[in-house]
């Protein structure tokens, strides 16, 4: 009797086969005629590995070998050793954008996905290695320092590029792009791949403040293409900010996730107004564009910038006074070295705008220092706090001020995604031969997504309106499900292997896996059981 891990496998299998990714792999990268594997199977197995337990190539043999990889994929283990893998990667490696736009649309049409509001955001992913710039391949993308969002300056990054849907956060579209490419621009090239997978359906494209430049809303309002995005801080003024009447705004009526079940007197509020934003372009010649913006007061943004101010003047002021004890002192002898050291706290702690401090010395000149806040400052600091833009090209009859909020907060969907695509499939950190490879695994990690994220909104689409179950948690508390906790309870589904006379059984342990392959829609004994 032999033992292997089953779980999530056949699940995957079957949303493997639904997107049609070996065939699609396999149309667009053919492989030789006498080869065992298709590069279209090494894909699916690969995609398979990190949704279940995500290794190494050198390691992915090892894998294939305790799970149920060939009862499932009909795939001998022995030939998905990394030679064979790397020569997938560099197969694919070339076709990568139209492996990810044709199975982006089939899943748009397999699953029913609706793609009227997609929600788009670049991050970055550190890669271990060297990888000198003289030794890669500029058809892909470059390996390169930028600016990590894990904040590994000491690492070289590629980046990713994702538009998820407000219908389930499916990430339909996904691109690897160099580590040192602006986000900025590439808002437009997203944009016309967005086009070309919607179709004729038009759709809202949010997104975070590297969208606003006057090419990007130029290339947006020409193309007919609907958006959202926050304007960068600088251009607005505080002025603005501190001129609005936040009596006058009109209330939304929207309770953010986290704040459900929260009294009233304890959850996040938010307020709108209406104005006209100008956005001029680089030349006299250009067309003024002018959008509506939406001016948004946030009470939990109000109040963790109020926290920071007063973090920020606290340690200033014990900086200050312990300065101005020891000014004069072995250390700040002169006029210049106390008044040096002042300005040094100033700039460390943010506090120059409204720090204000006099230097005196006596016969001796033997310097005195002398400090305080200047309230004025503070109080225009504070009449802005919880204030920010949004630029939207929506008419006003179609979407009001509160309605074009309630678009952006589903921002925060992209971030989820971003946080899955680094957490349980393992995306960080990546250490393979050549950029051409790098690339080409990120974009299997990004099918991967794609299939994760797909389960998960079957799940809750299967559970009604609602979306909660139980028996996820020990508490048996009533819960929306989510991929990590799927996948986590369907991981310890076993496939036990006997002889003719004792066929395989599936091991399943608890209700909770039934329960959603029942929802899953999913026959886990339709596998490929070896013949005895």
């Amino acid at each position: 009797m032999v033992e292997k891990r089953l779980g999530a496998l056949p699940v995957a299998a079957e949303f493997l086969r639904r997107l049609d990714i070996a065939g699609i792999v396999d149309k667009l990268c053919p492989g030789g005629a006498s080869a065992y594997l298709t590069h279209g199977q090494v894909v699916e197995a690969l995609v398979a590995n990190r949704l279940t337990s995500p290794a190494p190539l050198v390691r992915v043999g090892d894998w294939a070998r305790t799970w149920a990889v060939e009862e499932v994929f009909g795939i001998e283990p022995d030939l998905l050793n990394d030679d064979r893998l790397a020569r997938a990667l560099d197969a694919i490696a070339p076709e990568l954008d139209r492996i990810a736009g044709t199975v982006g649309a089939r899943a748009i049409t397999e699953f029913g996905i609706d793609v009227s509001r997609l929600h788009w955001d670049m991050t970055s992913m550190s890669v271990h290695g060297a990888y000198p710039i003289e030794d890669q391949d500029e058809q892909y993308p470059v390996i390169g320092y930028g600016h990590p969002k894990d904040r590994r300056v000491d690492l070289k990054q590629v980046q990713t590029g994702l538009a998820v849907s407000a219908d389930g956060g499916i990430p339909v579209h996904a691109r690897v792009l160099g580590g040192s490419t602006a986000e900025v621009s590439q808002v437009a090239g997203a944009m016309k791949d967005l086009q070309g997978m919607a179709g004729e359906q038009k759709f809202l494209m949010v997104a975070d403040s590297k969208l606003v430049s006057y090419a990007n809303v130029t290339a947006l309002l020409s193309a007919g293409v609907d958006f959202i995005a926050p304007v960068p801080a600088a251009q607005v003024k505080d002025e603005v900010y501190a001129a609005l009447d936040r009596a006058q705004a009109q209330a939304v009526d929207w309770i953010p996730e986290r704040d459900t079940g929260k009294p009233a007197g304890e959850r996040e509020t938010y307020r709108v107004l209406e104005d006209v934003h100008t956005l001029a372009g680089p030349r006299r010649r250009d067309p003024v564009h002018r959008v509506r913006r939406v001016l948004v007061h946030s009470t939990a943004v109000a109040a963790g910038q109020r926290r920071a101010r007063e973090k920020r003047l606290a340690r200033a002021r014990e900086e200050m006074d312990k300065l101005a004890s020891a000014a004069g002192g072995r250390h700040y002898k002169t006029r210049e070295k106390t008044a040096a050291r002042a300005q040094a706290i100033a700039t460390k702690r943010r506090v120059t705008a409204c720090l204000r401090w006099t230097i005196t010395t006596d016969e001796h000149d033997t310097p005195a220092l002398a400090w305080h806040f200047d309230q004025d400052v503070l109080n225009a600091e504070a009449a802005v706090d919880g204030w920010y833009a949004l630029l939207t090209s929506i008419p006003t009859d179609q979407a009001g001020p509160a309605q074009i909020l309630i678009h952006y907060k589903g921002q925060n969907t992209v971030e989820r995604r971003y946080h899955d695509f680094k957490g349980p499939l393992a995306v960080a950190p990546v250490f393979v031969q050549h950029n051409r490879r790098v690339a080409a695994l990120i974009q299997i990690i990004c099918l991967a997504l794609l299939i994760f994220c797909l389960i998960e909104r079957q799940v809750r689409r299967a559970l009604g309106p609602e979306q909660t179950m139980t028996g996820l948690y020990p508490d048996n508390r009533r819960v929306r499900p989510t991929g990590r906790m799927i996948f986590y309870h369907l991981s310890e589904l076993t496939l036990r292997i006997g002889n003719v006379t004792d066929p395989p059984t599936i091991q399943i342990t608890r209700g909770v896996q039934l329960h959603l392959l029942d929802l899953l829609d999913t026959d886990i004994t339709q596998t490929r059981w070896p013949q005895t």
